[in-house]
């Protein structure tokens, strides 16, 4: 029967309730029903609605306590169907034959924006199911993926609360309660379709298993951010808030860029602001690894409010002249919130540079989204950079040419077409050949994510284990890293800059490093994160510390990396001023000179930052797992220590205990020299120096008969592993390369100190 609003009289003995009815139809009553088992039901849906912070008042609690303690059973099943159809948003009515259909309930139909909001849903189970009751509504779709005109209605966040005190499937009874949960993105009048299923097949025929409602969704209060830095300074940060639930707001199912689906963290900037309803949030926030993160509770009340975030930093390496960067991050693809084929733009991006305290961000367009995100480069930092942040397109082969035999990263190029088209689809397979024409207009160059393909059964390094070669990591390296090639000036250069870290297993990338580098060959590191790609879950996980004496550019950020003027790691570890004998990494080739055999002194300023407590599980995880550099892992024993490392030839001979409480502190060893030799510095896995070379009695580098031999076992692997790739017209520069690397190796390996 339709009816206005009204006041309804419900009787119960010595009783006399008024309960309110909205304008729809009432729903069906259901009889024959066992009071015990509804009345545990109901006892837990009471215990659900309080955990989701909607409890019933205290009139209905005590209606129901009346209703359920009556002595007439019916008339206690009739009585507590009264007062909770009332709150029905839907009701579901599965037939006998297990077909699902879907009424209207009486509840008044009010949102929130940017909200979540609870619903009773009375279930009329004639089949005595069993399984999970579902909810979907095209209007709760994700952004992820949807076409730009479909956004406008995907408003909603919708699920059923299959969780305790609740159980998660329907317990067959013919009456019970479910509860649905519904988020609006929206203020304002919202119409959304909701549909309801028990399995699949279980729609009744006709659209009957879905009904319309029409909302009205309520506007959230505005939260004003007042983001201050360290020194009191506007600035941009992440913030991550949840509510009492965990609950991440904004919805992350619901965001558009530059906030992100797979984040749930958001970038604001001084006195932009984010809606939240009424309620209390814990918010946590940071600016980047060198911050300290910090949580605080706020309570949003029913007006607009402001506060005010104020960023604390345990290091600044900028302020002693490090400047940070991610020279491999994307603006479409992998876990991207949009069309990989398209993604977003620079000012999205620039925001989350800026909200990570990451200087330097190389934007790589690469495969998927090549032909769309090409229209961005320009050979120049982009238009939204703000020193001393910059944002910079350039290229990634990857998912075309030369990708099969190793990712690139093309960096500080002047052109991003390789000549002979427009698109994609005409680059060299072999990576040399690449690398030989980014080297000819001064492109600083490496593989990307370089450990994959060099997999190790072991955790040692450097091991002599023969990697399968079989990737698209530091592949080719093993072969490209002898060859030089004509630079801008037509002057032979190395073909090869740096090697990619930190966004591997730290085995897998340092080990084949560490034996080119006991070869002789001069390759440096550089810190990368591949976001969104290997890492989603924010840009600069991996980063390179560049030192540089002038103003930051993006041209000397990387020329710093090609001289390996830079450290490499997560940001939470720091070795500063790395030197041997007062000759600095980094300048003047890394080169130290001495006339004989003799002890040189390595020094740095060195700083880390572990918890007082252990994050659980992190260290004891295998290497190989995520995440593959962290300063986690280089905890001692469950102190506050962490071990820093200096290395001759790969190998550590020299070791310090300092406690990673962030101050910066000097650091000194003695190390004796016997040969030639390069020496580093890490805290594994967190961070890590180039080299400096130390050149004994004017002799070339030749530290490891056993490093060479692998070398050329390496060269063999990837050589049988790689040639299917090859097209016809470049299966003779395959072979040329592949013949050189193998003439090199093996003079190197009868040149070298036998180990």
């Amino acid at each position: 029967m339709q009816t206005s609003f009204f006041l309804r009289n419900i009787t119960i003995p010595g009783i006399f309730i008024f309960a309110q009815v909205a304008h729809t139809q009432t729903l069906p009553e259901v009889r024959d029903v066992d009071l015990q088992p509804l009345k545990a039901q109901v006892q837990r849906l009471v215990q659900a609605k309080d955990y989701l912070g909607e409890p019933f008042s205290s009139e209905v609690k005590k209606q129901l306590n009346q209703a359920l303690g009556q002595a007439d059973a019916s008339e206690a099943v009739a009585d507590v169907q009264r007062i909770l159809d009332a709150q029905c948003l839907v009701e579901v009515h599965i037939n006998p034959e297990s077909r699902v259909k879907v009424n209207a309930g009486p509840a008044k139909r009010e949102l929130v924006e940017q909200g979540w909001r609870n619903f009773l849903v009375k279930v009329r189970n004639q089949a005595g199911v069993t399984a999970e009751l579902r909810a979907s509504s095209p209007n709760a779709r994700p952004h992820a993926g949807s076409p730009q005109n479909q956004i406008v209605d995907r408003w909603l966040g919708l699920a059923v609360h299959n969780a305790q005190p609740l159980t998660k499937t329907l317990s067959g009874l013919a009456l019970e309660y479910r509860i649905v949960q519904l988020y609006s993105r929206d203020a304002g009048k919202r119409d959304a379709k909701l549909s309801f299923d028990v399995g699949q097949g279980t729609q009744d025929l006709g659209f009957r298993n879905e009904v319309s409602l029409l909302f009205d969704c309520q506007p959230a209060h505005s939260l004003r951010l007042k983001v201050l830095d360290e020194n009191g300074k506007p600035t941009t940060a992440g913030f991550e808030i949840r509510d009492r639930f965990g609950r991440v707001y904004p919805s992350q199912a619901k965001r558009l860029a530059p906030d992100f689906h797979f984040h749930p963290q958001i970038y604001r900037a001084d006195d932009e602001h984010v809606k939240l309803p009424s309620g209390t949030y814990t918010v946590r926030f940071y600016r980047g690894p060198e911050s300290v993160p910090q949580s605080r509770t706020i309570t949003v009340a029913d007006a607009d409010t402001t506060e005010t975030f104020k960023v604390q930093r345990w290091i600044d390496p900028a302020l002693m002249g490090w400047w940070s960067g991610d020279h491999h991050i994307h603006a479409a693809g992998c876990a991207h919130y949009t069309n990989p084929t398209e993604g977003v733009h620079a000012p999205d991006m620039m925001r989350h540079c800026l909200g990570e305290d990451l200087k330097v961000g190389a934007n790589l367009t690469w495969g998927p989204c090549f032909d769309y995100q090409k229209q961005f480069f320009t050979g120049k930092d982009d238009l939204v950079s703000q020193f001393p942040y910059l944002l910079r397109y350039d290229v990634e082969v990857s998912g075309f040419g030369s990708h099969q035999s190793g990712h690139l990263c093309l960096l500080r190029l002047r052109e991003q077409m390789f000549p002979g088209g427009d698109s994609k689809h005409h680059w060299p397979k072999l990576c040399l050949n690449t690398l030989r024409w980014a080297k000819r207009q001064g492109a600083l160059v490496g593989p990307a994510h370089s450990g994959w393909g060099l997999n190790q059964t072991g955790s040692a390094l450097p091991t002599y284990e023969v990697p399968p070669f079989n990737g698209i990591g530091a592949n080719e390296y093993i072969a490209d890293v002898t060859h030089m090639v004509p630079g801008p000036d037509g002057k032979p250069v190395p073909a090869v800059d740096f090697i990619s870290t930190v966004d591997t297993p730290y085995v897998w990338e340092l080990n084949i490093w560490y034996h080119t580098l006991n070869c002789g060959f001069r390759t440096r590191i550089s810190g990368e994160t591949d976001f969104p790609c290997i890492y989603g879950e924010r840009v600069g996980l991996g980063r390179s510390y560049v030192k540089l004496d002038g103003r930051l550019t993006y041209n000397d950020w990387c020329e710093g990396i090609r001289a390996g003027r830079n450290y490499v790691g997560d940001g939470r570890s720091h070795l500063i001023d790395f030197q041997v004998n007062n000759t600095q990494m980094g300048v003047d080739g890394s080169e130290l000179r001495l006339a004989k055999a003799d002890t040189v002194l390595v020094t740095a300023k060195v700083a880390a930052r572990l918890n007082a407590e252990p994050i659980p599980g992190l260290a004891k995880r295998s290497y190989a797992q995520k995440p593959y550099w962290h300063i986690e892992r280089a905890r001692i024993d469950g102190t506050r220590k962490v071990p820093v490392e200096v290395l001759v030839n790969g190998y550590p001979i020299a070791k310090q205990e300092i406690v990673a409480d962030g101050e910066l502190r000097d650091i000194a060893f003695e190390v004796p020299i016997e040969f030639s030799s390069w020496v580093a510095m890490r805290i594994l896995p967190s961070s890590h120096t180039n080299p400096v070379f130390v050149l004994v009695d004017g002799k070339p580098i030749r530290a490891s008969k056993r490093s060479a031999e692998w070398c050329l076992a390496g060269v063999k692997k990837c050589r049988s592993q790689k040639r299917r790739f090859m097209g016809a017209d470049e299966i003779a520069d395959f072979n040329a390369a592949y013949d050189h690397a193998e003439k090199t190796y093996r003079r190197i390996i009868a040149e070298s100190v036998t180990d």
